[in-house]
């Protein structure tokens, strides 16, 4: 069963780059205490997530933060490089934190996996965006298909 509004965010890790190399970040570590917005796209570089989706989040980072958050994280079923990589190509800055779920492992316990394997991306997550208050969910949107409810700006409108 899929995560749902007030639900806790499971315990899990993600990996991203950093100048000093490979680090680990925990669930625990990155929403408690926090209000986070947190995206979740099915790849890097993929159309609708590269033209649209993180670009979204990017233009409307200052908005967002304007209005009690602490942090935007992106994430995706991609390795911690290609994040890093995606990021930049992007002209991503310190705004968003794009972090990597390469095994699956956070997506797998929120219960937003999509099965991409026609298209050869093989288990991904879903597009999905939430708002987590100290590890709370206040706010989940899914997308099965496009870009609406998951846009930055339909978060812009809920916080």
């Amino acid at each position: 069963m899929a995560i749902q509004e007030g639900d806790t965010i499971p315990s899990a890790t993600l990996k991203y780059l950093s100048d000093e190399g490979m680090k680990d970040v925990s669930t625990d570590e990155l929403f408690g205490g926090k209000k986070v917005v947190m995206f979740a796209v099915p790849g890097a570089f993929t159309p609708t997530c590269t033209n649209k989706h993180l670009p979204g989040f990017l233009a409307h980072a200052g908005d967002i933060k304007a209005k009690g958050v602490d942090e935007i994280v992106c994430v995706a079923v991609n390795d911690p490089f290609v994040m890093k990589a995606w990021g930049e190509s992007v002209g991503g800055g310190p705004d968003i934190r794009m972090l990597s779920d390469g095994n699956g492992e956070l997506t797998q316990k929120l219960g937003l996996t999509m099965d991409g394997s026609g298209f050869g991306l093989g288990q991904r997550c879903k597009r999905f965006a939430m708002v987590v208050e100290d590890g709370k969910v206040t706010k989940l949107a899914v997308d099965d298909s496009g870009l609406s409810a998951t846009s930055a700006e339909s978060i812009l409108s809920a916080l």
